[in-house]
């Protein structure tokens, strides 16, 4: 796994993926591009992770164990939309969900609803291990997706890079040329993929999604608050 810097987990053996589900009726208000509504839930979003990924590290080194909670959404390789870590990429080790083909964590309950963040630990968590991708021959993101980015390609499990799902360019095109630029908007976001995928999408607005798990290879693993 990619990392900011290149050896970032050499000193953890463990990752904690948190999620917080976002309000279903923010993505309803999208039509064609991202609202200011929008923007300021997933700011808001955030803010709320970071402070989750602080408690839970501070509360981890209470115990003995050296953390390190990786910011929600930092990016530190604008080229690339690189962060320090890929949230979506341990929370799928983690069985929070699967790789959908807009390359978002889409959740069974959610959908892609939700927002991340990672805490690194020494920790000696126990592993859950990821689960298979559900989107199945369902084309609603690639036809919803106004940069014609996403291929529409399946896979069990993952993807080998996020090219062989997704032109990668005609996506950061759109987001930061054109829907950071809009008014009160001010960040790289779209949420239109995230409005049309239909896992969770008839629920009501209930709660948060805080579970955690992994894959022993990579030595990610569930919180201690997990269920």
């Amino acid at each position: 796994m990619p990392t900011i810097p290149s050896n970032l987990i050499e000193s953890f053996s463990r990752g904690v993926s948190i999620a917080v589900q976002l309000p279903i009726s923010v993505f309803e208000m999208i039509s064609d591009q991202p609202t200011p509504i929008y923007a300021a839930v997933y700011q808001t979003a955030n803010r709320l992770l970071d402070e989750i990924a602080f408690r839970t590290a501070v509360m981890l080194q209470k115990d003995g164990f050296p953390s390190l909670p990786v910011p929600a959404s930092q990016i530190l390789d604008r080229k690339n939309f690189h962060g320090a870590i890929s949230h979506k990429a341990v929370a799928r080790m983690a069985g929070l969900g699967w790789q959908g083909k807009n390359l978002l964590l889409i959740t069974s309950k959610y959908g892609s609803r939700v927002r991340l963040v990672t805490v690194l630990t020494k920790a000696p968590l126990e592993n859950d291990q990821p689960i298979e991708n559900h989107c199945g021959r369902c084309t609603q993101c690639q036809e919803a997706c106004p940069s014609n980015a996403i291929k529409g390609l399946s896979t069990k499990n993952h993807y080998s890079s996020r090219n062989e799902a997704l032109h990668f360019d005609r996506c950061v095109e759109k987001l930061t040329k054109e829907f950071t630029e809009i008014p009160e908007i001010g960040v790289p976001i779209c949420g239109i993929c995230i409005k049309v995928c239909p896992f969770g999408r008839k629920l009501k607005n209930t709660g948060q999604c805080n579970r955690a798990a992994g894959d022993s290879q990579a030595g990610f693993t569930r919180p201690l608050t997990g269920q």
